[in-house]
Protein backbone atom coordinates (compact mmCIF):
# COMPACT_ATOMS: atom_id res chain seq x y z
CA UNK A 1 0.00 0.00 0.00
CA UNK A 2 1.38 3.40 -1.01
CA UNK A 3 0.55 6.60 0.78
CA UNK A 4 1.10 10.24 -0.06
CA UNK A 5 2.69 12.31 2.64
CA UNK A 6 4.01 15.80 3.16
CA UNK A 7 7.46 14.40 2.29
CA UNK A 8 6.58 13.80 -1.37
CA UNK A 9 8.95 16.44 -2.75
CA UNK A 10 11.72 15.91 -0.18
CA UNK A 11 15.13 14.37 -0.53
CA UNK A 12 15.39 11.21 1.51
CA UNK A 13 17.07 7.85 1.90
CA UNK A 14 15.18 4.90 0.41
CA UNK A 15 15.48 1.43 1.94
CA UNK A 16 14.34 -2.10 1.24
CA UNK A 17 12.03 -3.12 4.10
CA UNK A 18 11.01 -6.73 4.77
CA UNK A 19 8.17 -7.83 6.98
CA UNK A 20 9.39 -10.82 9.04
CA UNK A 21 5.89 -12.26 9.50
CA UNK A 22 4.58 -12.63 5.95
CA UNK A 23 7.70 -11.78 3.93
CA UNK A 24 6.40 -8.72 2.15
CA UNK A 25 9.16 -6.57 0.67
CA UNK A 26 8.74 -2.90 -0.21
CA UNK A 27 10.69 0.33 -0.62
CA UNK A 28 10.29 2.93 2.13
CA UNK A 29 11.76 6.39 2.58
CA UNK A 30 13.27 7.93 5.73
CA UNK A 31 15.05 11.22 6.27
CA UNK A 32 18.15 9.84 8.00
CA UNK A 33 20.65 7.00 7.56
CA UNK A 34 19.52 3.54 8.69
CA UNK A 35 21.46 0.31 8.58
CA UNK A 36 20.53 -3.30 7.93
CA UNK A 37 18.62 -4.89 10.79
CA UNK A 38 17.02 -1.69 12.08
CA UNK A 39 13.39 -2.39 13.18
CA UNK A 40 10.86 0.15 11.86
CA UNK A 41 7.09 0.60 11.85
CA UNK A 42 5.59 1.26 8.43
CA UNK A 43 2.27 1.09 6.58
CA UNK A 44 1.58 -2.33 5.06
CA UNK A 45 -1.44 -3.47 3.05
CA UNK A 46 -2.92 -4.76 6.33
CA UNK A 47 -2.10 -1.70 8.49
CA UNK A 48 0.82 -0.44 10.58
CA UNK A 49 3.25 -3.26 11.27
CA UNK A 50 6.85 -4.03 12.14
CA UNK A 51 9.48 -4.32 9.41
CA UNK A 52 13.24 -4.75 9.21
CA UNK A 53 15.65 -2.72 7.08
CA UNK A 54 17.36 -5.05 4.60
CA UNK A 55 19.60 -2.36 3.11
CA UNK A 56 19.61 0.75 0.91
CA UNK A 57 17.54 0.53 -2.26
CA UNK A 58 19.25 0.62 -5.67
CA UNK A 59 19.79 4.21 -6.82
CA UNK A 60 17.83 5.07 -10.01
CA UNK A 61 19.98 5.86 -13.03
CA UNK A 62 23.04 3.98 -11.82
CA UNK A 63 24.58 1.93 -14.61
CA UNK A 64 24.66 -1.84 -14.38
CA UNK A 65 28.07 -3.31 -13.50
CA UNK A 66 28.40 -6.89 -14.80
CA UNK A 67 30.11 -9.58 -12.76
CA UNK A 68 33.39 -11.31 -13.63
CA UNK A 69 32.96 -13.67 -16.58
CA UNK A 70 35.63 -16.13 -15.39
CA UNK A 71 34.08 -17.01 -12.01
CA UNK A 72 33.60 -20.78 -11.65
CA UNK A 73 32.34 -21.00 -8.08
CA UNK A 74 30.69 -19.13 -5.24
CA UNK A 75 33.90 -17.34 -4.23
CA UNK A 76 37.40 -17.31 -5.72
CA UNK A 77 39.04 -15.32 -2.95
CA UNK A 78 40.05 -18.15 -0.62
CA UNK A 79 43.57 -18.45 -2.05
CA UNK A 80 46.37 -16.36 -3.46
CA UNK A 81 47.80 -16.44 -6.99
CA UNK A 82 49.88 -19.55 -6.20
CA UNK A 83 46.80 -21.43 -5.00
CA UNK A 84 47.89 -21.37 -1.36
CA UNK A 85 45.24 -20.75 1.26
CA UNK A 86 45.24 -17.27 2.76
CA UNK A 87 44.17 -16.62 6.33
CA UNK A 88 42.23 -13.50 7.29
CA UNK A 89 42.12 -12.01 10.77
CA UNK A 90 43.23 -13.66 13.97
CA UNK A 91 40.23 -15.87 14.79
CA UNK A 92 40.95 -19.37 13.49
CA UNK A 93 37.26 -20.31 13.69
CA UNK A 94 36.09 -17.34 11.61
CA UNK A 95 34.94 -18.03 8.07
CA UNK A 96 37.18 -16.47 5.43
CA UNK A 97 34.26 -14.67 3.80
CA UNK A 98 33.68 -12.70 7.01
CA UNK A 99 36.64 -10.47 6.18
CA UNK A 100 36.79 -10.93 2.40
CA UNK A 101 36.31 -7.50 0.87
CA UNK A 102 35.26 -9.00 -2.44
CA UNK A 103 32.26 -10.73 -0.82
CA UNK A 104 31.34 -8.26 1.89
CA UNK A 105 30.87 -5.07 -0.10
CA UNK A 106 28.95 -2.52 1.97
CA UNK A 107 27.13 0.29 0.20
CA UNK A 108 26.30 3.46 2.06
CA UNK A 109 22.75 4.85 1.60
CA UNK A 110 22.43 7.83 -0.76
CA UNK A 111 20.02 10.72 -0.39
CA UNK A 112 17.81 10.95 -3.48
CA UNK A 113 14.82 12.99 -4.63
CA UNK A 114 11.61 11.23 -3.67
CA UNK A 115 8.60 12.28 -5.73
CA UNK A 116 5.21 10.82 -6.53
CA UNK A 117 3.51 8.17 -4.42
CA UNK A 118 5.87 6.65 -1.89
CA UNK A 119 5.62 4.72 1.36
CA UNK A 120 7.37 6.48 4.21
CA UNK A 121 8.49 4.79 7.38
CA UNK A 122 6.09 5.85 10.12
CA UNK A 123 8.70 5.73 12.90
CA UNK A 124 11.52 3.68 14.32
CA UNK A 125 10.30 0.79 16.47
CA UNK A 126 10.45 1.49 20.21
CA UNK A 127 11.50 -1.06 22.87
CA UNK A 128 7.87 -1.35 24.02
CA UNK A 129 6.75 -2.12 20.45
CA UNK A 130 9.45 -4.75 20.09
CA UNK A 131 8.26 -6.34 23.36
CA UNK A 132 4.65 -6.28 22.14
CA UNK A 133 5.72 -7.84 18.83
CA UNK A 134 7.45 -10.67 20.73
CA UNK A 135 4.29 -11.19 22.81
CA UNK A 136 2.19 -11.36 19.65
CA UNK A 137 4.54 -13.93 18.13
CA UNK A 138 4.14 -16.10 21.24
CA UNK A 139 0.34 -15.94 20.90
CA UNK A 140 0.27 -16.90 17.22
CA UNK A 141 0.82 -20.64 17.80
CA UNK A 142 -2.12 -20.79 20.20
CA UNK A 143 -4.25 -18.78 17.75
CA UNK A 144 -3.47 -21.33 15.02
CA UNK A 145 -4.58 -24.19 17.28
CA UNK A 146 -7.85 -22.47 18.18
CA UNK A 147 -8.64 -21.55 14.58
CA UNK A 148 -7.97 -25.11 13.37
CA UNK A 149 -10.38 -26.44 15.99
CA UNK A 150 -13.06 -24.02 14.79
CA UNK A 151 -12.45 -25.03 11.18
CA UNK A 152 -12.97 -28.69 12.05
CA UNK A 153 -16.07 -27.80 14.04
CA UNK A 154 -17.67 -26.07 11.03
CA UNK A 155 -16.42 -28.68 8.56
CA UNK A 156 -14.81 -26.13 6.24
CA UNK A 157 -12.62 -27.22 3.32
CA UNK A 158 -9.72 -24.92 4.06
CA UNK A 159 -6.12 -25.37 5.17
CA UNK A 160 -4.84 -22.85 7.71
CA UNK A 161 -1.29 -21.76 6.85
CA UNK A 162 -0.26 -19.12 9.36
CA UNK A 163 -1.56 -16.27 11.49
CA UNK A 164 -0.31 -12.84 12.45
CA UNK A 165 -1.23 -10.29 15.12
CA UNK A 166 -0.88 -6.79 13.70
CA UNK A 167 1.38 -4.44 15.68
CA UNK A 168 -0.36 -1.15 14.94
CA UNK A 169 -3.95 -2.15 15.84
CA UNK A 170 -5.88 -4.95 17.59
CA UNK A 171 -6.33 -7.21 14.57
CA UNK A 172 -5.39 -10.82 13.83
CA UNK A 173 -5.01 -12.13 10.29
CA UNK A 174 -5.44 -15.80 9.37
CA UNK A 175 -3.97 -16.95 6.05
CA UNK A 176 -5.40 -20.10 4.47
CA UNK A 177 -5.52 -22.07 1.23
CA UNK A 178 -8.59 -23.70 -0.29
CA UNK A 179 -9.52 -25.35 -3.57
CA UNK A 180 -12.69 -23.28 -3.87
CA UNK A 181 -14.49 -20.36 -2.30
CA UNK A 182 -15.21 -20.85 1.42
CA UNK A 183 -18.12 -19.37 3.38
CA UNK A 184 -16.41 -18.58 6.69
CA UNK A 185 -18.90 -16.11 8.19
CA UNK A 186 -19.78 -18.41 11.10
CA UNK A 187 -16.08 -19.11 11.65
CA UNK A 188 -15.36 -15.38 11.94
CA UNK A 189 -18.12 -14.98 14.56
CA UNK A 190 -16.59 -17.75 16.66
CA UNK A 191 -13.09 -16.26 16.37
CA UNK A 192 -14.32 -12.78 17.35
CA UNK A 193 -15.91 -14.23 20.49
CA UNK A 194 -12.55 -15.79 21.43
CA UNK A 195 -10.04 -13.05 20.54
CA UNK A 196 -12.21 -9.95 21.09
CA UNK A 197 -10.60 -8.06 18.23
CA UNK A 198 -10.91 -7.61 14.48
CA UNK A 199 -10.57 -10.85 12.51
CA UNK A 200 -9.40 -11.02 8.90
CA UNK A 201 -9.21 -14.24 6.87
CA UNK A 202 -7.10 -14.13 3.71
CA UNK A 203 -7.18 -16.86 1.08
CA UNK A 204 -3.79 -17.34 -0.59
CA UNK A 205 -2.38 -19.63 -3.29
CA UNK A 206 0.07 -22.52 -2.96
CA UNK A 207 2.99 -20.33 -4.05
CA UNK A 208 2.09 -17.81 -1.35
CA UNK A 209 1.98 -20.65 1.15
CA UNK A 210 5.61 -21.51 0.36
CA UNK A 211 6.52 -17.82 0.58
CA UNK A 212 5.01 -17.52 4.05
CA UNK A 213 6.38 -20.74 5.56
CA UNK A 214 9.75 -21.07 3.81
CA UNK A 215 11.92 -24.16 3.51
CA UNK A 216 14.82 -25.61 1.52
CA UNK A 217 14.51 -25.91 -2.24
CA UNK A 218 16.21 -28.42 -4.57
CA UNK A 219 19.31 -26.21 -4.72
CA UNK A 220 19.78 -26.49 -0.95
CA UNK A 221 18.99 -22.83 -0.30
CA UNK A 222 15.88 -21.23 1.15
CA UNK A 223 12.93 -20.72 -1.19
CA UNK A 224 13.47 -17.65 -3.39
CA UNK A 225 9.86 -16.59 -2.79
CA UNK A 226 10.49 -16.68 0.97
CA UNK A 227 13.98 -15.21 0.97
CA UNK A 228 14.14 -12.39 -1.55
CA UNK A 229 11.47 -12.02 -4.21
CA UNK A 230 8.67 -9.48 -3.83
CA UNK A 231 6.25 -10.26 -6.64
CA UNK A 232 5.09 -13.75 -7.59
CA UNK A 233 5.78 -13.32 -11.30
CA UNK A 234 4.43 -15.99 -13.68
CA UNK A 235 6.87 -18.73 -14.74
CA UNK A 236 6.15 -20.61 -17.99
CA UNK A 237 7.33 -23.87 -19.52
CA UNK A 238 8.72 -21.81 -22.44
CA UNK A 239 11.41 -20.50 -20.08
CA UNK A 240 12.63 -24.06 -19.47
CA UNK A 241 12.56 -24.86 -23.19
CA UNK A 242 14.64 -21.80 -24.14
CA UNK A 243 17.30 -22.78 -21.57
CA UNK A 244 17.49 -26.38 -22.85
CA UNK A 245 16.35 -27.73 -19.49
CA UNK A 246 14.60 -31.01 -18.84
CA UNK A 247 10.85 -30.74 -19.32
CA UNK A 248 10.25 -33.36 -16.63
CA UNK A 249 7.83 -31.56 -14.29
CA UNK A 250 9.38 -33.29 -11.25
CA UNK A 251 12.78 -31.74 -12.02
CA UNK A 252 11.69 -28.17 -12.76
CA UNK A 253 8.96 -27.77 -10.14
CA UNK A 254 9.36 -26.55 -6.59
CA UNK A 255 7.86 -28.01 -3.40
CA UNK A 256 4.76 -25.86 -4.03
CA UNK A 257 4.06 -27.90 -7.17
CA UNK A 258 4.58 -24.90 -9.47
CA UNK A 259 7.48 -24.22 -11.83
CA UNK A 260 10.68 -23.06 -10.09
CA UNK A 261 10.96 -19.28 -9.69
CA UNK A 262 14.61 -19.43 -10.77
CA UNK A 263 13.60 -20.45 -14.31
CA UNK A 264 12.84 -16.77 -14.90
CA UNK A 265 16.18 -15.42 -13.65
CA UNK A 266 18.28 -16.07 -16.76
CA UNK A 267 15.48 -16.25 -19.32
CA UNK A 268 16.00 -12.68 -20.60
CA UNK A 269 19.74 -13.30 -20.97
CA UNK A 270 19.13 -16.46 -23.00
CA UNK A 271 16.71 -14.61 -25.27
CA UNK A 272 19.17 -11.74 -25.79
CA UNK A 273 22.01 -14.13 -26.62
CA UNK A 274 19.90 -16.29 -28.94
CA UNK A 275 18.81 -13.18 -30.85
CA UNK A 276 22.37 -12.96 -32.23
CA UNK A 277 22.51 -16.63 -33.28
CA UNK A 278 20.80 -18.68 -35.97
CA UNK A 279 17.78 -20.48 -34.48
CA UNK A 280 17.62 -24.26 -34.37
CA UNK A 281 16.64 -25.70 -37.73
CA UNK A 282 18.49 -23.01 -39.72
CA UNK A 283 20.45 -24.29 -42.76
CA UNK A 284 24.09 -23.19 -43.12
CA UNK A 285 26.23 -23.76 -46.20
CA UNK A 286 29.59 -25.31 -45.26
CA UNK A 287 31.99 -26.59 -47.93
CA UNK A 288 29.26 -26.75 -50.63
CA UNK A 289 26.96 -28.74 -48.33
CA UNK A 290 23.94 -27.71 -46.28
CA UNK A 291 24.25 -28.29 -42.54
CA UNK A 292 21.39 -27.92 -40.06
CA UNK A 293 21.67 -26.08 -36.71
CA UNK A 294 20.71 -28.72 -34.14
CA UNK A 295 21.62 -26.90 -30.88
CA UNK A 296 22.43 -23.41 -29.62
CA UNK A 297 24.44 -23.68 -26.39
CA UNK A 298 24.48 -20.35 -24.56
CA UNK A 299 26.87 -21.55 -21.83
CA UNK A 300 29.62 -22.78 -24.17
CA UNK A 301 28.74 -20.02 -26.69
CA UNK A 302 28.79 -22.52 -29.55
CA UNK A 303 26.23 -23.76 -32.05
CA UNK A 304 26.12 -27.42 -33.09
CA UNK A 305 25.40 -28.15 -36.76
CA UNK A 306 24.55 -31.57 -38.17
CA UNK A 307 25.48 -32.80 -41.64
CA UNK A 308 25.02 -35.95 -43.64
CA UNK A 309 26.14 -39.35 -42.32
CA UNK A 310 25.70 -38.18 -38.71
CA UNK A 311 28.55 -35.66 -38.84
CA UNK A 312 28.47 -32.74 -36.37
CA UNK A 313 30.46 -29.54 -35.94
CA UNK A 314 30.60 -27.01 -33.13
CA UNK A 315 31.07 -23.41 -34.23
CA UNK A 316 31.70 -20.42 -31.88
CA UNK A 317 29.08 -17.68 -31.84
CA UNK A 318 31.53 -15.03 -33.02
CA UNK A 319 32.18 -16.91 -36.26
CA UNK A 320 28.52 -16.78 -37.34
CA UNK A 321 26.78 -13.61 -38.55
CA UNK A 322 23.59 -12.66 -40.34
CA UNK A 323 24.01 -11.33 -43.89
CA UNK A 324 21.27 -8.73 -44.33
CA UNK A 325 21.97 -8.50 -48.07
CA UNK A 326 21.23 -12.17 -48.75
CA UNK A 327 18.96 -12.85 -45.78
CA UNK A 328 21.04 -15.88 -44.75
CA UNK A 329 23.39 -16.76 -41.87
CA UNK A 330 27.04 -17.00 -42.90
CA UNK A 331 30.16 -18.49 -41.32
CA UNK A 332 33.32 -16.39 -41.54
CA UNK A 333 35.64 -17.38 -44.41
CA UNK A 334 38.68 -17.27 -42.11
CA UNK A 335 37.13 -19.82 -39.76
CA UNK A 336 36.17 -22.14 -42.64
CA UNK A 337 39.65 -21.92 -44.16
CA UNK A 338 41.26 -22.72 -40.81
CA UNK A 339 38.81 -25.57 -40.09
CA UNK A 340 39.24 -27.36 -43.43
CA UNK A 341 42.96 -26.70 -43.79
CA UNK A 342 43.84 -28.49 -40.51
Amino acid sequence: MKQKTAHDEDWAYVYVIKNPSYNDICLCAWDSVLYAGTPVVYETRFGLDLGTVVGPAPVPGRSYVPGHSEVHGACLHFSDEKGEEVSFGTDENAHQCDSCLHCQITREPERIKVDGDVTWIDHLATPSEMARYAENEAKEEEALRICREKIRKHGLGMKLVTTHFLLGEPKVIFFFTADERVDFRDLVKDLVSVFRMRIELRQIGVRDESRFIGGLSVCGRDYCCHLMTKEMDPVTIKMAKEQNLSLNSMKISGPCGRLLCCLAYEYDYYMEEKAGCPPEGTKLRIDRELWRVSEVNILSRKITVSGSEGRTLQIPFEEVSFNSATGYWDISEEYLDEMFSS
